[in-house]
């Protein structure tokens, strides 16, 4: 049985004077989840936004909320509508000359409809849930990079909204801050249960975010799927476009990207089945950096990801592989190895992490953080993600490790 969508766009068409920026567009937002625009600069992806929170409407087409078109609403049904969506905007957008406090309370004093007393439990709250209790009379500019995303959060969040809007969230940032405030985004829709919609062009970084992503091009959604759907395409123009963009190294740990894990894995495979050349796949997990996000910063916890990679860098063979698979997860491919070698690797790794500090930041939280090894050789019928599942699950899980 299929799930309705919270939000639907159906044939929509947008033009300004002779130029089309949507043609026809198709898409369905799944409630709950975090789905993710993706395409070409030019080709509609903010337009595309302020059609869902109802700033601009279709020249054709419709907008479906639960199933009900948006132009048929009563204006109550639609005041009520434009109050469940919230927008983060780009570089946050705070006022320098309010402080925290007043920052976040700004979308409840524009509504007009609720008391000194009211606005104050809420924005509390806020800075409560968001841990940012104690910085509410400071100013944006007295606050690091990532709180002040953190603060635009609460700000965007403080009216409880069922669904965030997401504008190119990590424009201009340097990858330690980008791969936090995608982290934010990941960890704030979890405990929050907003549905995320995300305009963005940071590939592969965003998919390890996102449920669900579109790509946008020339007016049309060309691709409506999972990351990893998407990764796998074999349309040349989708290709194109990821390729294009996700570059040769993943900024924050310095290993290759993704889609070249997984190339690398398919020649393994090439050479498991042709010449019974064996490899094998390491599989390291960072368990809890969500409690360096709780006592410290989403900033911090990057930079211990970070640091785990350096380390796992110095283990490496000539020929063996390293990508990120997620937020918090790194998959290590092994050339000319058996399950005697990833053993090998995995103890390396843990004397290495024993010997070296990975919790370089400044005023460490007293907080252990967990990361798992796990391993699995490679069969001439295996496929990746079940090799990574069966990495990751508990009978092959060679060490776990705490590091404080």
């Amino acid at each position: 049985m299929m799930v309705q969508p919270l939000i639907q766009m159906v044939d929509v068409h947008k033009a300004f004077g002779p130029a089309k920026v949507l043609d026809g567009v198709d898409l369905s937002i799944p409630q709950g989840q975090i789905t993710t625009v993706i395409g070409k600069s030019g080709m509609g992806k903010s337009v595309l936004l302020k059609h869902i929170v109802g700033l601009l409407q279709p020249d054709q087409g419709q907008i479906l909320f639960e199933g009900q078109p948006l132009a048929a609403m009563k204006k109550a049904e639609r005041r009520r509508l434009k109050m469940q969506v919230s927008y983060m905007f780009q570089g946050t957008a705070l006022f320098d000359s309010m402080t925290v406090f007043d920052n976040i309370a700004l979308p409840l004093t524009e509504h007009g409809r609720f008391s000194k007393k009211e606005i104050r439990r809420k924005v509390e709250e806020k800075l409560q849930q968001l841990d940012l209790k104690g910085i509410e009379n400071k100013y944006p500019s007295q606050l690091s990079g990532g709180m002040r995303k953190r603060v635009a959060l609460a700000r965007a969040l403080v009216t409880n909204p069922q669904i965030v809007l997401f504008d190119e969230p990590t424009t201009g940032l340097d990858p330690i801050r980008k791969s936090a405030a995608h982290s934010m985004i990941a960890n704030y829709q979890k405990r929050f249960d907003f549905t995320g919609i995300v305009v963005s062009h940071e590939i592969p970084d965003v998919f390890f975010i996102s449920h669900r992503v579109a790509m946008l091009d020339e007016g049309h959604i060309i691709f409506e799927g999972t990351p990893d759907e998407i990764q796998r395409s074999r349309n040349p123009m989708i290709q194109q476009f990821i390729h294009g963009l996700e570059g040769r190294h993943d900024h924050l740990t310095g290993f290759v990207p993704p889609s070249q894990g997984m190339e690398k894995f398919t020649r393994e495979m090439v050479r498991l089945q042709r010449h019974k050349i064996d490899f094998s796949l390491v599989l390291l997990r960072v368990n809890n950096l969500e409690v360096i996000d709780e006592l410290k910063d989403h900033e911090d916890s990057q930079k211990v990801l970070q640091h785990l990679a350096n380390h796992v860098q110095g283990c490496l063979g000539i020929t063996d592989t390293c990508s990120r698979v997620g937020l918090n997860k790194i998959m290590v491919l092994l050339s000319n190895s058996d399950i005697g070698r990833a053993r090998m690797f995995c103890s390396e790794l843990a004397r290495e992490m024993e010997m070296k500090k990975i919790l370089d930041i400044k005023d460490p939280p007293r907080a252990c953080i967990s990361v798992s090894a796990g391993f699995a050789q490679a069969m001439e019928n295996s496929d990746l993600d079940r090799l990574i599942q069966q990495a990751g699950s508990a009978d092959n899980m060679f060490y776990e490790f705490r590091v404080c």
